[in-house]
């Protein structure tokens, strides 16, 4: 894969809101007007330039500017998704630049976002522990302690008063102590406006740093981690591998991306028998390499091997178990035969008669007289598992070994052979515990339980905890979702008897000790001063079925719960598409609506426009999207009226008319935003709530479902089987309808494990001073762990809202000159600023990111269960 400068570009702003500048000469009065008009562009678009960053561009020259500049724009409305039809403020910026105009606009945007949200990030420190005000006349906002640090005042109070911005460095005089802000009318209205997103000058090691993050990542990639992986990776040169690999690589698929390249370097091939330990790691490489992905869900014609590297990996596949190596090649056997073809396993047998075996195994090749048949029963008599089955040879694997005592209902066979494998074991666990038919854990589970926890990844874990939580919810259904490059759901009544409640509890308690146990064991992870968490997380599950997940302005874990906008505004969904050349193609976005009982009551889409009177209005059907504009579809959706019309669950959908999948689409995307009354419809990046890719070999996808009782939406992120083409949301609103109550069956009961979880084991593991809740109620809960309370205790009483040991307002001096760690929804915390160092987590981009914190991704927090 090429990659170019400007794909690192974006990928920095999007991960990090960071903006590479050249080096420049210094600062003209043209570069100065210039920058006001850069300003105003990015403040319509919601975004900010922080005074480093500022200062940086006013150093370039009018031309580096104006690429620099329009680079950046261009960057920032593909990340809002707003560049394929909003056109900038000025046209010929900056050719002919409109300064006073630039000027006037950048005012006004600035004063009615900080009307409308008085928590704005500071342009000078990032941060929000003090008030931010608008500076007078240039409208940059400061907050209070830099004011105080930064502004000139002269001699006395009676006299003229000089001050100068920090942002823009320009002086301003006065007449007489002047107070020198704006009056924008902030902390008079709610904090119901968009809180503008800040850009920081990127510094030289952050694409390192990138790197570094994602191959260190233990939970799978989403498809936009995946990319920007490759993205990082095909800027490094694999002949000096030795310098940029990690030490480890936890995610297989990861190690695959990376080492992939190697193969045909000689000097650094030999690195590959570092990282790569099991027979299926030599799998990924190989199709990789062939241009195929690790997931191996499809399978590219693989590429011929020169004969040094055949060597090399025979060896390696060699130096592994045989029932390893076996139970691999049983897992992919269509892949593994094509992997012989270019091997050769059997060439010369006697120097790899381990690998010989196995593929023979798979092959089902004849013994016969020959040489290779003796190299073959001599290899076979060393292992006490392979069988010779009439002139063939069989291998009794360990799965089969486990199915058959599970078969019988032999739970303590089953169990002695689960602890050889802790994940295993904890993905069986329900199933053990269902038939041993025991009120209590059952001895031999329970032993090997605890001999298996301190080994089991953090998968496997976490999957275990939810499981026990819901198994002992009578009357629940089972929804599986198969793996996959999109995501698709399938229910099925759950048959099996309800775990009881005091083996479920038992079970989830052992694995809650494990992980506090984990996460507080030596120094491996940082401890902290002080920890201030979001109940608000018990509403986001831990990440699962993230490879399928759809690229995201928001990674929205799939099952979380996130509450709509308020009532004055109205909830506008949107769809953007751009057709392949010579190919027609018609994307519809539609709403099922359902009553209490999941009963289809109505819709909206190209067939309907319009629903209750206008409760739900549809822009009007396009049936093509030529290039090079597309074409853009958008549907209002006014709550409030449809609750009252008897409306309660909404589905949105996307459907491919004319049955062209998703996938075969330049570009394609949908979301939605919260705007205030019912004007024309305008895409306004400043108020883009979500927006996600349409990709997969789909027609029709369903993003979210809308619970109106709540006022919260599920997100879902699947997509439906559907059929052959003339798809309509009336087609399909039995499945619509079927599909949105199994999944709010599986996501409402709480049957995964949460960030709430996480955050609460985290905290408690890992910090000696006060964690403190918000989200309950307008206060602080805080609460202190005793010295001889154990810290699995400790957890409990945070994470059940046990009676806290203090309450108090947002915290501020008590972050001061803290390490401090932060799970929010949105990130946005009065005191922030303060804190010497520590650990952020936070869904919704905000002021805390500028904190002088590591920030980090759902995943991370879950990677941290590694055992050691």
């Amino acid at each position: 894969m090429t990659t170019t400068a400007d794909d690192l570009a974006g990928l920095l702003l999007r991960r990090r809101q960071g903006v590479y500048v050249p080096s420049g000469a210094g600062r003209t009065a043209v570069t100065d007007a210039a920058v006001v008009v850069l300003e105003a562009e990015l403040a319509d678009r919601g975004h900010l330039l922080t005074a480093p960053l500022r200062r940086a561009l006013a150093a370039l020259s009018v031309a580096d500017l104006a690429e620099t500049g329009r680079k950046l724009i261009a960057d920032v409305d593909a990340l809002m998704g707003s560049d394929r039809h909003h056109a900038p403020l000025f046209q010929r910026f900056p050719d002919d630049i409109p300064y006073q105009h630039a000027y006037d606009r950048y005012t006004s945007l600035v004063v009615a976002h900080l009307a409308a949200q008085p928590h704005q990030p500071c342009m000078n420190c990032a941060g929000t522990q003090s008030r931010v005000r608008a500076l007078a006349p240039c409208a940059h906002l400061l907050c209070d302690d830099c004011h105080r640090k930064e502004l000139d005042t002269g001699c006395c109070d009676l006299c003229c008063v000089w001050y100068a911005c920090p942002i823009c460095e320009n002086r301003y005089e006065t007449d007489g102590p002047t107070d020198p802000w704006i009056d924008s009318g902030a902390g008079l209205g709610g904090d119901g406006g968009e809180i503008l997103r800040a850009l920081c000058l990127a510094a030289p090691g952050d694409a390192a740093a990138e790197l570094a993050a994602l191959l260190a990542r233990r939970t799978p990639l989403s498809p936009q981690d995946h990319d920007d992986l490759v993205l990082l990776l095909g800027h490094l040169d694999p002949a000096d591998a030795a310098h940029w690999l990690p030490a480890d690589i936890p995610l297989r698929e990861s190690k695959a991306l990376a080492l992939a390249p190697l193969l045909d370097v000689p000097d650094v091939r030999a690195l590959v028998g570092r990282y790569a330990d099991t027979a299926t790691d030599v799998l990924r490489m190989l199709v990789v390499r062939a241009g195929g992905d690790p997931d191996l869900l499809e399978l590219p014609r693989l590429r011929g091997l020169p004969r040094a590297v055949r060597r090399e990996l025979l060896a390696l596949l060699d130096g592994f178990d045989l029932r390893r190596l076996a139970e691999d090649m049983a897992r992919n056997p269509r892949a593994w035969k094509r992997v012989g073809e270019i091997l050769h396993p059997f060439e010369q047998a006697h120097r790899h008669a381990r690998v010989a075996l196995a593929f023979a195994v798979l092959r089902g090749t004849r013994i016969g007289d020959s040489a290779l048949g003796e190299v073959l029963l001599a290899e076979a008599a060393r292992h006490e598992d392979v069988r010779i089955e009439g002139d063939r040879l069989r291998i009794v694997t360990w799965q089969g070994r486990v199915e058959e005592a599970i078969g019988r209902w032999d739970t303590t066979a089953a169990a002695g052979l689960l602890r050889e494998r802790p994940g295993e074991l904890l993905r069986r666990l329900d199933l053990l515990l269902a038939r041993s038919g025991s009120e209590t854990l059952p001895d031999a589970v329970g032993e090997a339980l605890a001999d298996a926890l301190p080994r089991s990844g953090p998968g496997p874990l976490l999957g275990a905890y939810g499981r026990m939580k819901v198994r002992s919810v009578p009357g629940h259904r089972r929804v599986f979702f198969p793996r996959g490059r999109v995501t698709r759901a399938y229910a099925v009544e759950d048959h099996r008897p309800p775990l009881p409640s005091r083996v479920a509890g038992r079970a989830g308690e052992l694995i809650e000790a494990e992980a506090v146990r984990r996460l507080a064991a030596g120094s491996r992870g940082e401890q902290y001063e002080v920890a201030v968490l979001d109940a608000s997380l018990d509403d986001l599950p831990v990440p699962f079925a993230e490879r399928a997940s759809a690229a995201s302005l928001v990674a929205v874990p799939r099952g979380s719960s996130l509450p709509m906008p308020a009532d004055s505004e109205t909830v506008r969904l949107f769809l953007h598409w751009l057709q392949p050349k010579g190919v027609r193609v018609d994307l519809d976005l539609s709403v099922a609506l359902y009553d209490d009982l999941w009963r289809f009551i109505g819709l909206c889409d190209y067939t309907q426009l319009t629903y209750a009177g206008g409760a739900a209005r549809h822009s009007g059907d396009l049936t093509s999207a030529p290039a090079p504009h597309g074409a853009t579809e958008y549907l209002d959706l006014d709550l409030p009226r449809l609750a009252n019309v008897g409306v309660r669950f909404v589905v949105p959908a996307v459907l491919s008319y004319n049955n062209v999948p998703f996938d075969e689409l330049p570009d394609a995307f949908a979301g939605f935003m919260a705007v205030e009354g019912t004007g024309r419809a305008v895409y306004d990046p400043r108020t883009v709530r979500q927006r996600f890719d349409l990709a997969g070999h789909a027609a029709l996808r369903v993003p979210m479902i809308v619970d109106l009782r709540s006022r919260r939406a599920w997100w879902t992120d699947v997509t439906l089987v559907t059929g052959d083409g003339n798809h309509d949301v009336w087609r399909y609103s039995k499945q619509l309808g079927r599909m949105g109550n199994d999944l709010l069956d599986t996501f409402r009961p709480g049957g995964r494990a949460t960030l709430w979880d996480l955050a609460c084991w985290t905290a408690a593991a890992r910090t000696d001073g006060t964690v403190y809740v918000r989200g309950k109620g307008h206060v602080l809960w805080g609460y202190r762990r005793a010295e001889d309370e154990p810290r699995a205790d400790f957890a409990l009483r945070v994470r059940d809202g046990w009676e806290p040991d203090e309450l108090r307002a947002e915290p501020g001096p008590e972050l001061a000159g803290r390490r401090a760690l932060l799970a929010l929804l949105h990130g946005e915390l009065e005191g922030a600023k303060g804190i010497a160092s520590g650990t952020v987590y936070r869904l919704y981009p905000g002021p805390v990111d500028a904190a002088a914190a590591v920030r980090i991704t759902a995943g991370d927090l879950a990677g941290w269960l590694e055992p050691a």
